[in-house]
């Protein structure tokens, strides 16, 4: 039976046919786009239904998140938020705080909502806006409560002494370089992995990782999307993630898809040498089906959060002369880096500074003369800052930037002040600069370092305001087409499936999101304000109430 669509406007990505008014769809695949009449060859030989409850909306490719990550949002989403900012959830909003005083009220506030030695988790903590923290901070405010307070970026967490005791923290095991401040409770980078191996029992209680996977589940549907990328599957313990998200993100309630990209450096933990990585990486396809897949793909990391101030920067550097951190040193990288390459996998790295974004240059530029290759896929994922420089490199060595844009809105202002000046602050994210080199060019959210919601990412690419309403580096905006290309056909090609889906074409999957107004007329300014009213993922149609 098939299926036609009729819209006020179809925006197809495909160049040669950008605009359609009617779409024909069989068992999930697009068979024709263009208008009705045209379709008759098709309608006079099979049955067909046509289905007008579009008729007055836009259709637009699924859109595509190509970088979050589902369990450490399902690890978050159960937590209590104290954030800077105003945070909008399918089940509710969260007001900022926004100072040192506000924050330890909120702490205080929560811990006395829990029940006796129930432990207090809250993420959002942020120092430019909430103040040092500190194990004798978070004890002031809530004694002898395990209390975790984890950084908005993710790669940081701070505890009390109760939190450190409760998941068996042992002193004497802390060695120097671990990244780790045992007297200040504080984990960082590679010290996050101690802290999260003894967590593990309570984020990923069965019940609590169920629950933020269903949570995640609405926020990915909320956001219009049809497809993700998990990029760091196996974070936090590979086999538990893995059981868990084909048990709640494949089945037929699912609207969207999910390319799982394996954690590289967790896959050979434990002394296994970098080389059997690809080995280990290729056991995992065997795990795939219909809505879960594993591509020859890997997720590798280079420098710190951009959120904790833990990039690598060239100089001048930070404003304060602190300096970054690496998730992997140098060697061990390029070790990680060229077994993958050598194996043919597409590489994702995790870049955020402009040193660690150069590293990574040097050593692709190392592989390529080593063992040459085309259309590898490389992928600069995050892309924080970078130079004028390294975009003609990226360009010239073939690779992808997949870059948080949120970045900017959220952090310009402050990064301004207390971190690297104003010229570097306005200048991150230079997507105006990779697109006119012509370099495919990507946004995400690496959910929740920024709202999964694409319409608000076009939104800060295209107006690049920042949350105290400065634009940023006009220079660098992209025009509506372009934001638009870039969380649907060109995120396709970063997940390596732009076979079957990121633009609407005779041969792909049925997957659209549904608009009420037109992203590419409408005023760029209400871009983030449009209302999503369906998804539709490979022919069945997902409303958004």
């Amino acid at each position: 039976m098939l299926t036609l669509y009729n819209a006020r406007s179809i925006i197809t990505m495909n160049e040669s046919l950008p605009r359609a008014s009617a779409v024909l769809v069989r068992d999930g695949m697009i068979i024709e786009v263009g208008e009705p009449e045209r379709m008759e060859p098709w309608l006079r030989h099979e049955e067909y239904v046509v289905d007008d409850r579009f008729a007055e909306q836009v259709i637009c490719p699924g859109f595509i998140d190509p970088h979050l990550h589902p369990s450490m949002a399902a690890v978050l989403l159960p937590m209590e938020f104290i954030t800077a900012m105003r945070w909008k959830l399918p089940w509710g909003e969260v007001q900022p705080v926004t100072d040192s005083d506000g924050f330890d009220e909120r702490m205080a506030a929560l811990s006395d909502m829990k029940g006796v030695g129930e432990p207090l988790f809250i993420w959002g903590y942020h120092q430019l806006w909430h103040g040092p923290m500190s194990r004798a901070r978070i004890e002031t405010v809530t004694g002898d409560k395990p209390t975790v307070v984890w950084h908005r970026s993710f790669h940081e967490v701070y505890m009390n002494a109760a939190a450190m005791d409760m998941i068996g923290v042992v002193a004497a095991e802390i060695k120097p370089g671990m990244q780790i401040d045992i007297e200040r409770g504080w984990f960082f980078e590679g010290g996050l992995g101690y802290a999260i191996s003894r967590l593990n029992p309570w984020i990923l209680a069965p019940e609590q990782y169920a629950a933020g996977l269903q949570r995640l589940k609405q926020v990915v549907h909320s956001g219009g999307h049809t497809t993700i990328g998990d990029l760091a599957t196996g974070m936090f313990n590979l086999t538990a993630e893995a059981e868990a998200l084909s048990q709640h993100l494949e089945g037929d309630d699912v609207p969207f898809r999910t390319r799982l990209v394996a954690h590289g450096t967790v896959l050979t933990k434990g002394g296994v040498p970098p080389q059997q990585g690809p080995e280990l990486a290729e056991a995992l396809l065997q795990r795939n089906s219909h809505r879960l897949h594993f591509g020859r793909h890997i997720k590798l990391f280079s420098d710190g959060a951009f959120f904790s101030q833990l990039a690598q920067l060239q100089a001048p550097g930070y404003i304060d002369g602190h300096h970054g951190e690496w998730l992997s040193t140098p060697e061990v990288l390029e070790q990680h880096i060229r077994s993958y390459w050598y194996a043919g996998y597409q590489i994702h790295v995790h870049v955020t500074g402009d040193l660690g974004l150069q590293l990574t240059l040097d050593i692709l530029q190392k592989m390529q003369e080593e063992k040459p290759r085309f259309n590898h896929g490389f992928t600069l994922e995050h892309f924080g800052f970078s130079t004028p420089e390294q975009i003609r490199q990226i360009k010239v060595l073939g690779a992808q930037v997949s870059a948080n844009v949120y970045y900017l809105h959220e952090l310009s202002d402050s990064y301004t002040q207390s971190g690297i000046g104003y010229e570097r602050a306005s200048q991150m994210a230079r997507l105006g600069s990779c697109f006119k080199a012509g370099i495919n060019t990507t946004v995400h959210s690496d959910f929740t370092m920024a709202p999964a919601e694409p319409l608000n990412s076009m939104w800060v690419a295209v107006n690049r305001i920042n949350h105290v309403g400065d634009v940023m580096g006009l220079t660098e905006a992209i025009s509506p087409e372009q934001a638009l290309q870039a969380i649907t056909l060109n995120a396709a090609h970063v997940l390596g499936m732009a076979d079957i889906t990121g633009s609407i074409r005779a041969g792909k999957r049925a997957d659209f999101t549904v608009l009420d107004d037109d992203p590419l007329t409408c005023d760029p300014l209400c871009l983030r304000d449009i209302n999503i009213a369906a998804t539709v993922f490979e022919g069945k149609v997902f409303p958004l109430v």
